[in-house]
């Protein structure tokens, strides 16, 4: 039985690698048509004929696998093919016979989130944007005249040798490699040494950190924390050169300013020496011309006021004249000035000799003697006139006294306390009484009282 086995296998024809590749591809694609599978997007590239090339990463497992999507599925899925994006594409694996690659073609595409790496980049990238590394008002003026530059990069990369070219094109420039390791594990590590190496040293005008383009995963150094805060520390400028014009790193935002290529960051701080000399023999030309036209402009001028001013000596004779009639001016306002302060002096003498205390005095004097005449006679008046009032007065005062009164024939009767006693009923029989007269008074006795008739009799005793 063996032996027939090993006959009949013999027997069969061996297949061609191309037969093989198609078994397999037919297979894959039976059993994977319409298959959705979900993953995040690596190593992203877009060809010149529209095709998308990358690939999917499982983000569980260590496992992987190429797609492309053809130029009608890339373009309808353009903004969600992305590096880093977790997508979920519907299509089949195949095998592509001329490499003998397995590889899935993405025939739609949908988003299921951003992929993990990219995910916590975008928060790191929140978390250094909130504490102000990124804000440019932190960044230094980077100089477009560099002498010194110092070049973080790999040693063995194109980066140190386009910048060294450029730099050599375009002035006298020394440059010192700090090299570094720019991919892999221990990249950030060597970026932050290499940047702690070129911070100590003196004189250093700038510095420039960068690599080559390549994948997402290739450029990760770049956004390491550590890199990112050491190239946001550093007191020399820094530009930063990572990657191509499309990638933006973490440390192209940390960094003082951002070149697309090393290329252009050597153009940014490296001086074009002939064209700056062009450019000085430009304005060198312009300031010859402009002296020149001012100079000649000026001659004119100068002439000008040569001919107006004329003859030296008859210019001087006429200022001479002129300063003579000025100070005779000068001489008569002078003398005109001293007479009229000599009148006003004179005026203020004779007046202050009037003013004198002996004269005043005098005057004075005079001035009271008319004046107490005239008080004389207006007290006389006065006293005349007053004398006259009291005479009036008494008479009127006289007609109303109760003694005018008592003179034709009354008389007032006062009680034991002094007042007048108008009813005889205010006395009784045996009561003292004052009687005044017109002239003198009685102290009587009442020995009859008569109430009715307002009569009482009274019993003197004589008196005053």
């Amino acid at each position: 039985m063996p032996m027939e086995s090993t006959a009949s296998e013999s027997e069969r024809e061996p297949l061609s690698v191309a037969e093989l590749d198609r078994i397999l591809r037919n297979a894959v694609e039976g059993a994977t048509v319409g298959t959705w599978v979900q993953g995040e997007i690596s190593s992203f590239k877009r060809a010149t004929s529209g095709h998308a090339y990358f690939t999917l990463k499982d983000e569980r497992e260590e496992a992987v696998i190429e797609a492309v999507a053809y130029r009608d599925s890339a373009m309808r899925a353009r903004t969600l093919l992305v590096e880093g994006a977790r997508v979920l594409v519907r299509g089949r694996a195949t095998v592509w016979a001329p490499r003998g690659r397995l590889q899935l073609v993405v025939e739609s595409v949908r988003p299921a989130g951003r992929g993990a790496l990219l995910e916590a980049l975008e928060k790191l990238k929140q978390r250094l944007a909130a504490e102000g590394l990124f804000d440019p008002a932190r960044k230094k003026r980077v100089p477009c005249s560099a002498r010194f530059i110092g070049v973080v990069t790999s040693a063995s990369g194109a980066v140190i040798h386009d910048i060294i070219r450029v730099a050599a094109r375009r002035g006298r420039v020394r440059i010192l490699l700090a090299p570094a390791q720019v991919q892999g594990d221990l990249a950030p590590d060597s970026l932050v040494a290499a940047l702690d190496r070129l911070e100590a040293v003196r004189g250093l005008d700038v510095i420039v950190i960068g690599r080559g383009g390549g994948s997402f995963e290739d450029l990760l150094a770049f956004q390491d924390e550590r890199v990112v805060r050491r190239v946001a520390a550093c007191r020399v400028p820094i530009v930063s050169a990572v990657g191509h014009e499309i990638d933006v790193t973490l440390t192209d935002l940390a960094a003082d300013a951002r070149a697309s290529t090393p290329s252009q960051a050597a153009e940014m701080v490296v001086a074009d020496e002939q064209a700056q000399q062009q450019q000085l023999d430009q304005y060198r030309g312009r300031l010859a011309r402009v002296m020149r036209a001012r100079i000649a402009e000026d001659r004119g001028a100068l002439d000008r006021l040569v001919l107006g001013l004329g003859d030296g000596r008859r210019l001087v004779a006429d200022r001479q004249q002129r300063l003579d009639e000025l100070e005779g001016r000068l001489r008569e306002a002078a003398r005109e000035l001293l007479r009229r302060h000599r009148s006003g002096l004179d005026r203020w003498e004779r007046r202050l000799v009037a003013r004198h205390p002996r004269a005043v005095l005098e005057h004075a004097r005079g001035d009271l003697g008319s004046l107490r005449v005239g008080l004389q006679a207006a007290m006389r008046a006065d006293l005349e006139r007053r004398k006259a009032l009291v005479g009036d007065r008494l008479g009127k005062l006289g007609v109303l006294s109760p003694l005018a009164v008592l003179g034709r024939g009354y008389a007032i009767v006062t009680g034991a306390d002094g007042r007048a006693l108008r009813d005889a009923a205010d006395a009784r029989e045996g009561d003292r009484v004052g009687v005044r007269l017109s002239r003198g008074r009685l102290l009587a006795e009442v020995v009859e009282r008569q109430e009715g008739c307002g009569n009482a009799t009274l019993q003197g005793d004589g008196g005053s």
